[in-house]
């Protein structure tokens, strides 16, 4: 059965939660952490507060998260040390000829996909379905990549041609922030039915 892409609803939270605790950085090992893994870790409550804002998107096959995306403006992820370095650094960036702030611009990710579903279209059709949503608020979308994490690194750029704008350094770790246009859309395939946003 191909995934559903969905806006997600409370009742998710407890798979992505699953889904992310199986994927989290501190959690695997370094042949695992080839396959990609997520920097950030989220509570309920944290989750709850991006669903205000339409912010949580998944993949949903046989009753099952088997993906997640999360996205929100940037008051939302200061509160964690290393988006406050990515704002302070926007005013110095451009990107296609625009200059970047903290009004034209969102923070996508982390993103999240089972082991079983990678390299599938489950991606880049969450990917699209949170870049429509956005779309009506943010011209730009920004996200954070671990050098460390290629495998994610070549899905962004490859599969959603996301573009390097700049590269930062963070607690001895070294990091690509990239950007995109929401009213630019991509080819994601057929595989995934895409619901879009259920209230």
């Amino acid at each position: 059965m191909f995934p559903i892409i969905r806006t997600a609803t409370e009742s998710d939270f407890d798979g992505i939660l699953d889904l992310q605790s199986r994927n989290l950085y501190t959690s695997l090992s370094p042949t695992e952490l080839a396959g990609g893994f997520v920097t950030t870790p989220f509570t309920s409550d944290l989750l709850g507060k991006l669903l205000v804002q339409d912010g949580v998107f998944v993949a949903e096959s046989e009753s099952e998260i088997v993906g997640y995306l999360l996205a929100g403006d940037w008051k939302f992820y200061a509160q964690w040390e290393i988006f406050r370095l990515m704002i302070s650094r926007l005013p110095e960036l451009k990107f296609q000829g625009r200059e970047l702030s903290v009004d034209r611009t969102f923070q996508h990710g982390p993103i999240c996909i089972d082991v079983a579903m990678r390299g599938s279209s489950v991606f880049p059709q969450l990917f699209e379905l949170m870049r429509s949503s956005f779309a009506r608020k943010f011209p730009i979308g920004v996200t954070f990549i671990n050098k460390l994490n290629q495998r994610s690194f070549e899905a962004h750029t490859r599969k959603l041609d996301l573009e390097i704008i700049d590269e930062f350094e963070f607690n001895g770790n070294s990091f690509y922030t990239l950007a995109f246009l929401t009213g630019a859309g991509i080819d994601s395939g057929d595989r995934a039915t895409i619901v879009g946003h259920i209230k």
